[in-house]
């Protein structure tokens, strides 16, 4: 099922992927799509999990510098460059989710891992700021279209390059 959905944002985008259609392509009854992600907001998720899986798994358990041990803003800067990866190489992907979870983007199990994530980083690195307001405003630039827009053939890494001196900037804003 998993599979379908990618096949089918990869022909015509988020607006593309229904639980219908998935299930069709899937050769399964939409109950089954159903049942197992609840929704076409659910099925994007599940997509995004697995695309993220190996970033999760680095971040708790792995070497240095995702891993534990490491400085917060080494972390930080390692962690922002596997999220960036995952965002350039998901941009369609991330878009149609945001679209699908746009009313509950908060509680979103994926999106609180990485907040949660980002904000111990930063209020490590620099206890005196709003680390909780940074996590989110840093997680408001992983826009699937702004990730499109900023991701060209000739610069493919531009987005990630990006996001990480906007992490710098707001590290060293201030920073006696």
């Amino acid at each position: 099922m998993l599979r379908a959905t990618e096949r089918l944002l990869a022909e015509g985008g988020g607006d593309h992927v229904s639980l219908d259609r998935v299930a069709a392509l899937a050769g399964v009854g939409k109950g089954t799509v159903f049942r197992r992600f609840g929704s076409r907001a659910g099925l994007l998720q599940a997509l995004l999990e697995e695309r993220s899986r190996e970033l999760r798994e680095a971040i708790a358990d792995g070497p240095p510098p995702l891993g534990p041990g490491a400085p917060a803003r080494e972390r930080l800067h390692a962690f922002l460059d596997g999220l960036g990866a995952i965002a350039e190489g998901n941009a369609v992907l991330l878009a149609a989710h945001e679209q699908a979870c746009a009313p509950d983007k908060y509680a979103d199990p994926g999106y609180r891992r990485w907040h949660r994530h980002l904000g111990s980083l930063f209020a490590a690195e620099r206890p005196d700021l709003d680390a909780d307001f940074l996590a989110h405003a840093l997680l408001a630039v992983f826009d699937g279209d702004l990730v499109r827009h900023l991701t060209a053939p000739g610069d493919p890494r531009r987005f990630t390059r990006s996001v990480q001196e906007l992490a710098t900037a707001l590290l060293d804003t201030g920073a006696n």
